[in-house]
């Protein structure tokens, strides 16, 4: 494998190896298309077909490859920069389309394939080989760009974590684009860049795993989030002998886009790192809508490509070349 040792892409890589028997999945319809970067050689350590594209046009890939055959089972693998980068806008158009496919961005908030410059994610501040003086961008966030784009499934996940299987799954039962933002250590250009919220000693007090159905506690349950209904913004509230109903947590529901745009928004530090599956809500398909449009244009019509190629404005041309 080209992965350096240690790289978080492995524990991905395992995640979803595990996945595939457990949805079912076959080696011969199912499809992993990738675009440029560490996390895009992906799919030669999967044992099924494969694209590994140019960079950022791994969802115009994908989208081909449905359209031609619809039952295949897409999956794209692509990362920060590859996807929000030069690949923003083929991201964007993917999401919005609901194609029918899962989207699983790598974000270790950094260009790992080039040798470690700043990435669309990367923190204000971040010293790299192109910002030796600290990055004052504006990082982007990924599940808030996916929302923001339309996107009909949104999850969060760490790729060490043992959640991570379930939320792939849940991805793969959506039907619809499926976006699922996973954060991947990078181990030589940024390891442990989200430490404070992985790491062991840190992950209790630092991760809200949300549940549909579920108040959503995090802290062994000590503490919670609640809606600040004057503000219409998230509060984190303590959680006195279990009773999260008199702190006022709110329960997880995975069909409500507001909150799910809060929770993709709450900052660090204050708020804990929301993650499992935000939102979903399922959404008629591109490909399907596609296939529909196709099927009724056809009807009662017999192929004639010559008919097709004479169709329209035709012309002779009759008058002599002008003479060199």
């Amino acid at each position: 494998m080209r992965w350096c040792p240690g790289c978080g892409d492995y524990a991905i890589l395992k995640a979803v190896q595990r996945t595939m028997p457990e949805i079912g999945g076959s080696p011969e319809n199912t499809v992993f298309v990738s675009g440029i970067g560490c996390s895009s050689r992906f799919p030669y350590y999967m044992e099924t077909y494969g694209f590994h594209t140019i960079h950022g046009r791994a969802p115009a890939v994908a989208t081909g490859i449905k359209l031609a055959n619809p039952d295949l089972d897409i999956w794209i693998i692509t990362g920060d920069g590859d996807a929000l980068s030069i690949g923003g806008n083929h991201t964007m158009h993917l999401l919005r389309r609901n194609l029918n496919c899962q989207v699983l961005l790598f974000n270790n908030e950094i260009y790992g394939l080039t040798k470690g410059q700043y990435s669309p994610t990367s923190r204000e501040g971040t010293r790299s080989p192109s910002t030796p003086f600290g990055s004052v961008d504006h990082p982007a966030k990924p599940c808030a760009f996916a929302l923001g784009s339309g996107a009909r499934f949104v999850a969060r996940g760490i790729d060490v974590s043992k959640n991570l299987p379930s939320v792939l799954k849940a991805a793969h039962a959506h039907q619809g684009a499926a976006f699922v933002e996973i954060f991947q250590n990078c181990i030589v250009y940024n390891d442990d860049v989200f430490e404070s919220f992985t790491a062991k000693p840190n992950a209790a007090a630092n991760q809200l795993w949300v549940e549909h159905g579920k108040p959503m506690l995090f802290a062994g349950g000590a503490k919670g989030i609640t809606l600040d209904r004057e503000a219409l913004t998230l509060k984190v509230v303590d959680v006195a002998e279990g009773d999260w109903e008199a702190a006022g947590v709110i329960v997880h529901n995975i069909v409500n886009r507001a909150v799910a745009h809060m929770l993709v928004e709450m900052p660090f530090g204050p708020f804990p790192m929301a993650l499992g599956v935000l939102y979903d809500d399922p959404a008629p398909t591109f490909e399907s809508a596609v296939v529909a449009q196709n099927k009724a244009a056809a009807e009662g019509k017999k192929p004639d490509l010559q008919k097709l190629v004479a169709k329209g404005q035709t012309w002779m041309v009759d008058k002599a070349p002008h003479a060199i």
